[in-house]
């Protein structure tokens, strides 16, 4: 056990001390719990953070409501009379917020059945072995930093009124009819597919050159074209030069000096992290544009300090933040756990159509193996896709040539549902699987998940509903 650090009152003493509820604070409570480790988890807001109450469940709750939506509008296509008689964002509200009641409720279950002492408060790191909430000093042996990420603007760009973030736009009291989504990533596009669902026009403006650009190419361009037949309009390649408030409208200039005016702006530019005046400088651990630097076991620059989560750099991902948390834990606990392979972690983003990939995109194998094959196995061939009137495709990145023997080092899916088959694709990409490997295994018809399946019978020289 660590030497209690000097303080005025009587320290708590722990194993490890968390500072951050969220996905990869309370990951690592739970398992350090588990391996017999005593744990103060400290959190200023809700249990969950962001993912379970501003992020991840609110926001696919959303999504869900608009699919439903959509499915009611083309009901008539699949034989069904229906009529869509409007949205009521009160009572979406109510569903979305009854989906995280229970879950908030199961987990502060779980943390209470984990003995983990649960401190409320905003603390703050006050030596490498110690966190100050209020007037109380916790100490720990270890200490884990967590404190997530909160969502950015754009310099010159005043929040308020209606110009709101993902925070605002998950409690706005009616739909507005038109709606500037300043951003085409994760965050934008899924929020610019709820309100197009819900019925409002959207402008996405994005300033790369393309949608969702940490995506492979061949996605970015279908899931634009899939926008442009929802009637979601893209201008990507520009940037935003000011917005203006003025009664029932904003007013967007772009640097081209074009104006779009709207009845709400969207800033959805990504998140940063949460490390201002929460001590972490001041003690000694070093940071890079307020991100924490961790090794790839999540090590700070202090011995004994870890960082896991959004504020470590990498893909803001709540599941990325469950296994840096559970890594923690067990590399305190003395078990050697693996260190987690960052470009074999999963990403989903839930628009319609769905995208969801794993490793490499084709761009970055080609850079970093030079020789590469690739496939794209088109939704039109898989019967379950046809029966969900979806369209787009599986793209396999292999390492090597035509009849070379290289693995599979990224998969690539756009579609509804495509996000379901994310399990899968971590697996040939984490296990290094051959594509005539993969061939081997039987999937199950009709399902989308026949679609990964006859991608690797393809691309492994034997295609079965698909062109050779």
């Amino acid at each position: 056990m660590a030497t209690p650090s000097a303080g005025p009152d009587t320290p708590d003493v722990y194993d490890i001390v968390i500072l951050g509820g969220g996905s990869g604070g309370y990951s690592c409570a739970l398992r350090a719990s588990q391996l017999g480790l005593s744990v103060a988890l400290i959190e200023q807001e809700k249990l969950g953070g962001t993912c379970l109450h501003r992020g991840c469940i609110p926001t696919k709750a959303l999504l869900h409501s608009a699919e439903v939506a959509d499915s009611t509008r083309d009901s008539a296509a699949f034989g069904v009379r229906a009529t869509l008689e409007g949205i009521d964002l009160p009572a979406v509200h109510t569903y979305k917020d009854g989906v995280v009641a229970r879950l908030y409720k199961g987990l502060q279950g779980l943390i209470k059945a984990a003995k983990v002492t649960y401190v409320q408060g905003r603390g703050r790191l006050v030596a490498p072995d110690a966190v100050q909430v209020a007037d109380r000093r916790l100490i720990g042996q270890h200490v884990v930093l967590a404190t997530g990420s909160r969502s950015r603007t754009l310099p010159g760009l005043t929040l308020g009124g209606r110009i709101v973030t993902s925070d605002e736009a998950l409690r706005l009291p009616e739909v507005p009819k038109r709606v500037i989504v300043l951003g085409g990533g994760v965050i934008g596009v899924e929020f610019a597919s709820i309100f197009a669902s819900f019925g409002s026009s959207v402008t996405i403006v994005e300033a790369l050159p393309r949608l969702v650009p940490s995506e492979d190419e061949a996605i970015s361009a279908a899931l634009l074209r899939a926008f442009r037949k929802r009637k979601i309009t893209a201008r990507t390649g520009v940037r935003c030069a000011s917005a203006a408030q003025s009664g029932d409208e904003v007013v967007v200039t772009l640097e081209s000096g074009d104006p779009l005016a709207a009845d709400l702006l969207l800033v959805a530019v990504g998140r940063g992290p949460v490390t201002d005046d929460v001590g972490y400088a001041e003690v000694g651990v070093r940071m890079d544009g307020g991100f924490v630097l961790a090794d790839d076991r999540c090590r700070t620059s202090v011995p004994g300090v870890y960082a896991v989560g959004d504020i470590v750099p990498g893909p803001q991902l709540a599941h990325r933040g469950f296994a840096q948390g559970i890594l923690v834990a067990e590399h305190i606990a003395g078990l050697d756990p693996t260190p987690l392979s960052e470009a074999g972690i999963p990403r989903v983003t839930y628009c319609d159509p769905e995208i969801a990939s794993v490793g490499l995109t084709e761009s970055a194998a080609r850079e970093k193996y030079g020789d590469v094959s690739t496939y794209e196995y088109n939704l039109g061939g898989n019967g379950k896709s046809q029966i969900l009137r979806t369209t787009g495709f599986v793209k396999l990145v292999r390492v090597g040539g035509t009849g070379e023997r290289g693995p599979v080092v990224g998969v690539h899916m756009i579609g509804a549902r495509v996000g379901e088959q994310a399990g899968e694709a971590q697996l040939i990409v984490n296990w290094e699987a051959l594509p005539v490997e993969v061939a081997q295994l039987i999937h199950a018809h009709p399902t989308q998940n026949e679609a990964l399946g006859e991608a690797h019978l393809a691309l492994a020289g034997k295609p079965l509903h698909a062109h050779h």
